[in-house]
C-alpha cells in the first residue's frame, strides 16, 4: 500500500482548497494500492521559517518543526493541491516545504492546481522546480482546474470531463514512482 499525503497548500480564509483536496483524496481512496490522508498546512501553524540550522541537518530545535517532520516523513508520496497566487504558489506552502529536506527525498509527487487564467499551471510549474531541489520525483501528469470552467460560480468544484481522468492517471504515476523509489527510501 502506498501512503500518499494530499498536501493542502492554501491557508487563507474562504479558500477553495479543502474541497479540491477532498476530491483528490476521494479519487485516491478508490485507486488500487493507495492509502491517502489530507495534510492541511493550516493545521500545523508553522511560523515563517524559524529554525536556526539548515533543514539539511535534520536537527530541529522547535516542536512545531519536529511535528511537521513526523507528519511528512510518514508518506511514500504526495499530491500537492495549490492555488495560483500571482503566477506562483502561496507563501504558506513554500514556507511549509522549506522547513524540511530529507523527509521529502526519494518520494513521488503529483500536482493539482487551480486558478483563473491558466488553471494554476504556473503554480504547478513552480512546484516542479522546488521538487527537483528536494529530490522529489515529479510525475508528468498534472491536473489544472480552471475557476471559470471547473467551479460553479467560481466557488463550488464541479470538474469537467478531463480532470477526473487526469487525476486517475496522476495517481497511477505517483504509485508507480513511489514503488520504484522505495529501495532508495529504505537505503
Amino acid at each position: 500500500m502506498t501512503n500518499v499525503g494530499i498536501i493542502l497548500g492554501s491557508t487563507r480564509p474562504g479558500r477553495l482548497g479543502p474541497q479540491v483536496a477532498e476530491w483528490v483524496a476521494e479519487t485516491g481512496r478508490k485507486h488500487c494500492g493507495v492509502d491517502v490522508e489530507i495534510v492541511d498546512i493550516a493545521d500545523h501553524a508553522l511560523p515563517i521559517f524559524d529554525e536556526p540550522r539548515s533543514p539539511l541537518s535534520g536537527d530541529y530545535e522547535h516542536a512545531h518543526t519536529r511535528a511537521w517532520s513526523t507528519t511528512i516523513n510518514a508518506f511514500d508520496a504526495y499530491v500537492f493541491v495549490t492555488p495560483e497566487y500571482n503566477r506562483s504558489i502561496p507563501s504558506a506552502l513554500k514556507n511549509a516545504i522549506d522547513y524540511l529536506y530529507s523527509e521529502w527525498n526519494n518520494k513521488a509527487v503529483g500536482f493539482v492546481s487551480y486558478g483563473s487564467t491558466a488553471g494554476g499551471a504556473r503554480a504547478a510549474e513552480q512546484l516542479r522546480l522546488i521538487a527537483g531541489a528536494l529530490q522529489l520525483a515529479a510525475v508528468r501528469t498534472e491536473v489544472n482546474l480552471s475557476l471559470a470552467t471547473d467551479f460553479e460560480g467560481f466557488s463550488t468544484l464541479n470538474p469537467g470531463p478531463r480532470p477526473p481522468i487526469a487525476l486517475q492517471q496522476l495517481f497511477t504515476e505517483v504509485v508507480a514512482w513511489a514503488d520504484a523509489l522505495a529501495p532508495l527510501r529504505r537505503g
